[in-house]
């Protein structure tokens, strides 16, 4: 639903098929992908956002919607370019995660956007605020320090 959404805005989109079952072939498979296209921005939801918790990408943003990186992965840190997108109901990832991984990594409370009802983040709401941010970074209209707030 969301790669759909961010493709009827005009973005190009890469959504490679990431393994279910092992999680370290999935950033694999998701590395690949960056290296050979150079993203302007990464977004990753559930899984999928601690899957691109563990990328090397540089300094290409990352929209990270409900990231379940306290149950995949090793990594509790995100890097100073990272937004998130969390809904409050998310009945799936808890939102303190979101808030323990802001705070783990330094940065301000402003970078986690409270939006939706669940975890999927689908709602009218949710989406707009993933368009505008999207928008937003990739135009380079948001300050990427963490000293922002």
């Amino acid at each position: 639903m969301k790669p759909t959404f961010l493709q009827s805005l005009g973005h190009e989109v890469l959504n490679p098929a990431l393994d279910d079952d092992d999680f370290q072939l999935a950033v694999d498979v998701a590395q690949t992908a960056y290296d050979r296209n150079a993203p302007d921005v990464i977004v990753g939801s559930s899984r999928g956002g601690a899957v691109a918790m563990h990328l090397q990408s540089r300094d290409t943003p990352l929209v990270l919607l409900c990231p379940a990186w306290r149950a995949h992965g090793r990594i509790d840190r995100v890097k100073p370019e990272t937004w998130i997108l969390h809904s409050r109901q998310d009945d799936v990832v808890a939102y303190a995660d979101s808030e323990r991984l802001l705070a783990h990594s330094g940065l301000p409370a402003s970078r986690l956007i409270t939006t939706g009802s669940d975890h999927r983040l689908v709602d009218p709401d949710s989406l707009d605020a993933l368009r505008s941010l999207c928008a937003a970074l990739e135009n380079d209209r948001i300050e990427q320090t963490p000293s922002d707030a």
